[in-house]
């Protein structure tokens, strides 16, 4: 079966909101996917709120699946640099039930809203939860993934 379907991922960390906006917009993104646990930031424009009404101004619609968020742990585990632990510890979380119906909600809108971008803080796709997001629906849906890079500031 040949892959038609793309999805997009993108990392916000040293860029500006704008950058963000500019390169979904470029993209051709419809649709972002915050795959954050805690969607308060102390980088102006990422909140939750000011984001989704940056992207409604422009014409992106944008969900909140908390479910493929990293459990804090994970996300200690990665502050310390320890990718093995927190590899450990998302896959683990992977297998909980709302990350079950989150994954299946993601795969959903990849299919009927046209491309979708997921966010996350890490600009790094490597370095990233959103990685295994995306390799999970590439494999399962036989979509590409696409890592986009904004301007750091």
């Amino acid at each position: 079966m040949a892959k038609t379907k793309k999805i997009f991922t993108i990392g916000y960390e040293q860029v500006s909101s704008r950058a963000v906006l500019d390169e979904l917009e470029q993209a051709g993104v419809r649709l972002l996917v915050d795959v954050r646990a805690v969607v308060s930031s102390r980088r102006a424009g990422f909140s939750k709120t000011q984001l989704a009404a940056s992207l409604k101004e422009r014409g992106i619609g944008y969900i909140h699946l908390r479910g493929l968020g990293t459990p804090k742990a994970g996300r200690d585990a990665r502050r310390k640099g320890d990718a093995a632990t927190m590899k450990t510890i998302y896959g683990a979380h992977l297998k909980t039930l709302q990350a079950e119906k989150d994954l299946d909600e993601l795969a959903d809108l990849v299919k009927t809203s046209g491309p979708v971008c997921l966010l996350c803080f890490e600009r790094d796709h490597t370095n990233c939860h959103r990685r295994f997001i995306a390799e999970i629906i590439e494999k399962r849906d036989q979509v590409t993934t696409e890592n986009l890079f904004a301007p750091q500031f």
